[in-house]
């Protein structure tokens, strides 16, 4: 995504890890959905309501592990945004983006209000006073950084999780099976539909992969992060529901705001009532924090790439926190509480699905259009039925919303639209995945480079890589793709052209280094890859060209069709570096996969990248 000016002020700092990633993964999870919804679910469905969870469950995994793929690929601030931006453009970035921002921020509204309630009980204020209350702490501590967010998550979701234990080993042996006959009363479509209703639980995923950029070692932390957080959060579902089924009446649960509560209360008494609504305010708490801080990164992704207005976009120096991103989410968290909440938050959930449905698509066009440097480090498995079957999945769920919600997040869609239209479109030049795709149907010229490279860009921070001397001699060196066959002396010829300027040799004397070095012994060391190498004359000269031949190269009898070569030309003062560059090469060429990559790269600079973005051991 091409933009007019560079994202102002610091980057994001990293400082989420594993544990942190999987508590605002947890914790943005339990909340709602597993202390206010399974009494209105169980209405739904009778006793199979725990298959309803685990299905819901199973169709998030399908989900996550496609946005884990793509966080592996591009782990940068906004998330599924920026997935969705990069494989489907702008404008379906733009509303990705922005309802994404609506639908965590009114999710998080939603249990600031929950707090409010319960904190009114207690105190002698209004509801709403006590919910705002909240929203200006929850700010002012993600304000001081992510790190001190990330442990107040961490803290909170541990408390939980124990609570959550003990009610389980607590209320287990009142558990009376005669309480889940007749299991499903209401027929197995009206379990599948309960799934649809209770999917809202499993959005916590969504949030990580929008803090991406803010979490060390992302390519291994974000999916061990979110398939660990799902593992426990569904276990964690079924059991609580299965206990709470096997503890009350028909008549007390169904429909029940309070089920965990009343289950509590009716074999531990008050205290263990008590207890309950104190896990109801640290889940209310770890999902409105966890909400602030993942649906701010959502502004500042959209105003990086100009589809907003760029103060979003700026970090604060001191703290490396999205300070007008964050004061813009909570202004419109503490206004939603002011609103009816009920539709709104139906239509967010209709909106979190969708966002769903786009990340797994995001996915398959990202993969198809073979862009050489999309490169995750976890790939989903049993591509593409994975994504299909999550797709269909998804599908069902949406429809299942309801005329209302439906008709309130097209009126967002559209909204969304209008603002990409009448801001975005004129401010930023997005190329995206989808484009490479119509190029490749099309075989006409549809694209640049711009994508690719911001993709190589997003490998080197993702994977902490410092540009050494060899990275910049590269990034400079001539890069020659050859169509048809030739032999070693006219190929030599041709770099002898290119290579004598840039180090200020005599071309003829350069020439004929090489054909003399090619004549002592073949500088082929496979019969697809060669690495001629001489020294010439004269202090801190050396120089790198590189050159594929698609029909081949002839060196010898043993390398007849050689399609890989590196030229190195150094003065005899460089002969250390001379020797790390040849160890740099081997160690790239002899990468799995490497071959087939090159053969398959576009252009100069595809196979320019893949020497540059080589695994191997920098100076």
């Amino acid at each position: 995504m091409n933009t007019p000016n560079g994202p102002p002020g610091p980057d994001l700092r990293k400082g989420l890890g594993l544990a942190h990633v999987f508590a605002i993964a947890t914790g943005a999870m339990i909340s709602s959905g597993i202390f206010v919804l399974p009494g209105l679910a169980f209405a739904r469905s009778g006793p199979a309501v725990i298959f309803a969870y685990l299905g819901a469950g199973l169709l998030a995994g399908c989900g996550m592990l496609s946005i884990a793929e793509l966080s592996t690929a591009m782990p940068k601030a906004g998330g599924d945004y920026f997935f969705v931006a990069r494989g489907l453009g702008p404008a379906a970035g733009t509303i990705s983006g922005l309802l994404s921002w609506f639908s965590l921020s009114l999710k998080s509204a939603f249990a600031l209000a929950g707090m409010g309630a319960l904190g009114a009980a207690v105190l002698p204020l209004e509801s709403r006073l006590v919910a705002l209350g909240f929203c200006a702490l929850f700010l002012l501590v993600n304000l001081a950084g992510v790190r001190s967010a990330g442990w107040l998550q961490l803290a909170v979701v541990a408390g939980l999780l124990a609570l959550l234990g003990l009610f389980v080993v607590l209320l287990m042996p009142a558990v009376r099976v005669a309480r889940f006959e007749p299991f499903a009363p209401k027929g197995w479509p009206a379990v599948l539909t309960t799934a649809g209703f209770v999917f809202v639980s499993y959005g916590g995923l969504l949030k990580v992969a929008s803090v991406a950029e803010e979490v060390r070692r992302p390519a291994r932390t974000i999916p061990l992060g979110m398939v660990a957080s799902l593992l426990v959060v569904t276990f964690a579902y079924v059991l609580v529901v299965f206990v709470t089924v096997g503890v009350l009446d028909v008549d007390t649960l169904a429909g029940s705001l309070t089920p965990l509560s009343d289950a509590a209360r009716r074999i531990l008494g008050g205290p263990g009532a008590v207890a309950l609504g104190v896990g109801a305010v640290l889940a209310f708490v770890s999902t409105a924090n966890a909400g602030m801080m993942a649906a701010s990164r959502y502004l500042l992704a959209l105003g990086r790439d100009g589809l907003f207005p760029s103060g979003f976009a700026r970090v604060n120096r001191r703290r490396g926190t999205p300070h007008f991103a964050l004061i813009a989410t909570a202004a419109l968290m503490a206004g939603a509480l002011f609103l009816d909440l009920d539709l709104l938050v139906k239509a967010a959930s209709t909106v979190l699905i969708l966002s769903y449905m786009l990340s797994t698509l995001s996915v398959v066009i990202m993969r198809e259009s073979r862009l050489q440097n999309y490169r995750p480090k976890f790939r989903a498995p049993l591509y593409p039925w994975l994504q299909i079957v999550a797709v269909l999945g998804f599908g069902f769920l949406l429809f299942e919303m309801g005329g209302a919600a439906l008709l309130v997040s097209a009126g967002l869609v559209v909204a969304a639209f209008l603002v990409y239209w009448f801001y975005g479109r004129g401010r930023t030049y997005g190329e995206s995945a989808l484009l490479h795709i119509l190029q490749r149907l099309t075989a006409r010229e549809l694209v640049t480079r711009s994508l690719e490279s911001e993709l190589k860009d997003i490998i080197r921070e993702r994977d902490d890589i410092v540009m050494d001397r060899f990275d910049r001699l590269v990034e400079n060196s001539v890069v020659l793709d050859l169509q048809s066959a030739t032999d070693y002396r006219l190929f030599f010829s041709k770099v002898a052209d290119e290579l004598a300027p840039r180090l200020g040799a005599d071309r003829e004397v350069l020439h004929w280094s090489l054909l003399e070095r090619e004549a002592e012994t073949t500088t082929a060391l496979t019969p697809w890859l060669a690495i001629p190498h001489v020294v010439i004359e004269g202090e801190g000269r050396f120089g790198i060209l590189i050159a594929r031949c698609r029909e081949g190269i002839r060196f010898s009898d043993a390398a007849p069709s050689v399609q890989s070569v590196f030229v190195i030309a150094g003065t005899r003062d460089e002969r250390t570096f001379h020797l790390q560059a040849l160890a740099a090469i081997a160690q790239i060429a002899h990468e799995p996969g490497f071959e087939q990559r090159w053969n398959a790269a576009r252009d100069a600079e595809a196979l320019r990248d893949l020497v540059l973005l080589g695994r191997r051991r920098r100076q």
